[in-house]
């Protein structure tokens, strides 16, 4: 049974106990109503027509005989009362009357014929006997009837307050249950959601039965299990969230400082930790301004947001020079204030600043490293520059003889070959960074094309450097697929850099053989040999790895280039080696199929 049910019946219950009430008093007052109209209308008529008659009856005995006007008077009132007749006995009592009235009229006749002058006296005697016994008959009908209605009245009354009494109880009781049927519920309700307001999720609500409430229990309770399965997967996703976030943190390169408006720290990476020396629970919670005192890098960082002038006074500070692992870093500060809108003052606030310092080494390392390029590329431009202008002079003189003018022509050929190499490396480093990548024209080729051509074009240089080329090509020689001009340009590349490094008077030696799928070619030289540690370096844009003697070669352009062409034709560019046993470069180049 539903609430709306409950209560309509109790309301209904109400308005049939009023609905009793007052048909039950309206019964009772019609009951006392008709019994008095009766009273009235019988009894009370009756006593009024014996009064009349007694009167009539004195008047006939003071009346003369002749004087028939109080006997038809008389019979006129006796007729009356017999037609009124309420009460036992009193029917015999009107037919006494009427027999008497009737002795009265012939008396009275008699008297008359023997022309006597008033009436006997008997007759009279006798109906003011009967009269005064129908009043009284009806004076005791009446005092009945009365202490009847009297009886009837209170019995009413009893009823009616027993009634009243059993409607006020009713009344109370359905006063009490019905808005506490509907309170109960909403206290349950209450109470389970001051639960739910205070993250309390498991305080359900019982369902005790099938009504409003109990569908508003049902669906409360799937609404906190609902919220139960909310907060376990938001709070998941909270710590999720969280760990991510320490984790970013955690595993920045660069060192993070977290204050609060009050230059409390709040956070302190890994990373700033280790390079303020000092653990993160000696940071986290303290202030600032104290640790300062004790650490001079924590006192340099706060130094730009002392200033009037912050951002300036920030974007003004120096890199810091700091000492990491034995090794020399930079780092660059950068400052942020972190600001909250506040909806009560409907200002924008102050919450906290955010300290970072990056490590720009390696931008440091990269400026340095252009500097020596542009150094470098100087020095290699004005070398054969110089040569070219000097031999250009010497051609001039009209007196040197032929063979000089030949070695003077040989000499500048080789120093425009060497200035047009640095200008092809430059300009493929351009292309590549430029995004436009590597034009390759692939075709299936023998390595000894490749190889030929390549000795042909240093052969210059090792004749002027006194050295002896070997090369070790087997016949069977599978044919590659390659680029053959970028091939080509990376095999004299290799085959410069050994002549360069190689003593007078040693042997170069160039070996191709089958690997697998591949064709492996190594150029080997006798120089100075290169350290482990360097292996990967070399391959590096404007990497300058001096040697012994101090000398620092040429743009450091050539192997990182000869690694983009080898690799975008699918193989590999590779060095071994060790200082003072020569150098062993590799390459593989893919074998053609099917």
């Amino acid at each position: 049974m539903n609430l709306k049910t409950k209560i309509n019946l109790g309301f209904l219950a109400m308005l049939l106990l009023v609905l009793s009430i007052g048909g039950y008093a309206w019964y009772s007052l019609r009951q006392l109503d008709r019994s008095s109209r009766d009273a009235l209308t019988a009894n009370v008529y009756s006593l009024e027509l014996g009064h009349r008659m007694l009167r009539s009856l004195d008047q006939l005995a003071g009346q003369p005989i002749q004087d028939t006007t109080g006997t038809a008077q008389l019979m006129k009132l006796v007729q009356q009362e017999a037609h009124n007749i309420t009460e036992p006995g009193e029917q015999q009592l009107a037919d006494a009357l009427v027999r008497g009235t009737q002795q009265l009229v012939l008396a009275q006749q008699a008297a008359q014929n023997v022309q006597l002058q008033s009436v006997a006296a008997s007759p009279l005697v006798e109906l003011r006997a009967l009269t005064y016994h129908v009043i009284s008959l009806n004076t005791e009908a009446l005092t009945r009837k009365t202490e009847a209605a009297n009886q009837r009245t209170d019995q009413a009354n009893r009823n009616l307050l027993v009634f009243i009494t059993l409607a006020t109880l009713l009344a109370l009781a359905l006063a009490g249950s019905v808005p506490e049927i509907a309170v109960q519920p909403l206290r349950k309700l209450t109470a389970a959601l001051g639960h739910a307001t205070e993250r309390n999720f498991s305080a359900t609500i019982p369902q005790e039965s099938r009504d409003e409430f109990g569908q508003v229990a049902r669906a409360f309770n799937q609404m906190l299990a609902q919220l139960r399965e909310y907060r376990t997967s938001t709070t998941a996703e909270l710590i999720t969230e969280r760990n991510r976030a320490a984790s970013i943190v955690d595993t920045l390169d660069e060192g993070l400082l977290l204050l609060d408006e009050n230059r409390r720290i709040l956070l302190a990476n890994p990373v700033m930790c280790e390079l303020l020396a000092l653990p993160a629970t000696r940071l986290v919670g303290q202030s600032a301004t104290q640790v300062r005192l004790e650490n001079d890098l924590l006192h340099t960082l706060l130094l730009p947001l002392d200033a009037p002038n912050q951002a300036a006074a920030v974007a003004a500070a120096p890199l810091l020079h700091i000492a990491q692992r034995g090794e020399e870093a930079f780092y660059q500060l950068a400052a942020q204030d972190l600001v909250s809108y506040n909806e009560a003052t409907d200002k924008t606030e102050l919450v906290g600043q955010m300290l970072t310092l990056r490590n720009v080494s390696d931008f440091k390392k990269l400026d340095q490293v252009k500097s020596d390029f542009l150094a470098t590329v100087s020095h290699e431009l004005k070398t054969p520059l110089s040569s070219i202008n000097l031999n250009a002079r010497l051609l001039q003189d009209e007196r040197l003889p032929a063979d000089e003018r030949q070695r003077v022509t040989t000499h500048i050929r080789q120093e425009t070959q060497r200035l047009q190499r640095m200008v092809a490396e430059l300009l493929a480093v351009s292309r590549l960074d430029a995004g436009a990548g590597i034009q390759l024209d692939i075709r299936p080729t023998g390595l000894a094309e490749i190889v030929a051509y390549a000795t042909d074009t240093v052969r210059p240089q090792l004749t002027d450097k006194k050295l002896r080329l070997e090369l070790e090509l087997p016949p069977t020689l599978p044919a590659v697929r390659a680029d053959v001009e970028k091939t080509t340009w990376v095999l004299i590349n290799l085959l410069a850099n050994a002549i360069r490094y190689s003593p007078s008077g040693e042997v170069l030696t160039v070996t191709a053989a089958a690997a697998g799928g591949f064709v492996q070619v190594q150029v080997v030289d006798h120089g100075p040999g290169i350290a482990a540690e360097h292996h990967e370096r070399i391959f590096q844009r404007f990497a300058q790895i001096p040697d012994k003697a101090g000398y620092r070669g040429g743009s450091g352009l050539g192997l990182s280039i000869a690694r983009e062409f080898i690799t975008t034709q699918g193989g590999r560019l590779w060095v071994e080696s060790e200082l003072g046993s020569g150098s062993r470069f590799c390459f593989t180049l893919p074998v053609v199929t099917g």
